[in-house]
């Protein structure tokens, strides 16, 4: 899980995806949030509990600055299952912001919204898992009239409208696309869209499928001006041929060894040696 964690950053760090998910999510594919006036926020903030300082970390940070001035600071949170508690981490995210703001040293500062972004990447199931503060708490009924509500901005990629996840212009179409047809037929077809950042796509594909191969991709593409999924899925099927191609062989030749040593013909040890491994591995495969 963690390391699909970090390979979703590293798509998202870059200002272009992080723009388009902004824009189509929030503001329906307008050009509302322009790359340009992105700038990284630190993701890590520190809160005292228990006598104890703690730190809390987002997944990406970034302040929307207009004429120098922070219109608004946008946190994105990626999740692959749900988590029924994400309200409370989410307003434990928010407040440490406004926590920042309401310091003595930004007194004289102009004050602005802190919005976070619940990206859900499952696909597998939907999120059945609460939404707002007070789906969380036990709260007791003569005091609910005086506890505030908070809501999270939950999307759920996969589950998304076949006019939203078009709207996308980032490298994040491809993800959103892999995961609506994962949703909807458990199968993937490419299209011949360019990626702009090949090696954190291939890396997160290969995160999210467990196909290494996509990942072993990169040093081919290296260098290449353009290059769409459709070139690197023939990529990775040429892949699986060749490795299933080399797993034949070594079974023969471990099979034609089993015989020789079966027959008296070789040690274990002479065997293990021509198959480049070690004797206790190779006995492994001597029923």
């Amino acid at each position: 899980m963690q390391g699909k964690d970090i390979t979703e950053k590293m798509l998202e760090k870059y200002n272009d995806v992080f723009a388009d998910i902004l824009n189509v999510l929030l503001f329906a594919g307008g050009d509302v949030v322009d790359e340009s006036a992105l700038t990284d926020a630190l993701p890590m903030s520190m809160l005292k509990i228990d006598g104890r300082v703690r730190t809390q970390e987002r997944d990406i940070a970034k302040y929307w600055r207009k004429n120098k001035i922070n219109v608004a600071l946008f946190g994105l949170e990626n999740q692959t299952v749900p988590n029924k508690l994400m309200p409370l981490r989410v307003f434990g995210y928010d407040g440490a912001e406004y926590v920042k703001q309401s310091r003595k040293e930004n007194s004289d500062r102009a004050k602005y919204p802190v919005i976070t972004l619940v990206l859900y990447l499952g696909y597998e199931k939907r999120w059945n898992y609460p939404k707002r503060l007070f789906d969380v708490l036990d709260i007791d009924e003569d005091i609910r009239p005086y506890v505030n509500d908070f809501k999270i901005n939950l999307f759920e990629i996969a589950y998304l409208e076949r006019e939203k996840i078009d709207l996308f212009k980032s490298d994040f179409r491809i993800l959103a696309d892999y995961l609506y047809q994962m949703r909807k037929s458990r199968d993937y077809i490419a299209d011949e869209t360019n990626i702009a950042h090949v090696e954190e796509l291939l890396t997160l594909m290969s995160a999210m499928t467990g196909d290494n191969r996509f990942e072993e991709t990169i040093n081919d593409l290296k260098g290449k001006e353009k290059v769409n999924m459709c070139e690197v899925l023939d990529r990775v099927e040429a892949r699986g041929r060749e490795k299933g191609r080399l797993e034949g062989i070594l079974e023969g030749t471990i099979n034609t060894l089993i015989s020789l040593v079966k027959d008296g013909i070789l040690s274990l040890d002479e065997a293990a040696t021509r198959a480049d491994m070690s004797a206790k591995d190779f006995k492994k495969y001597i029923k």
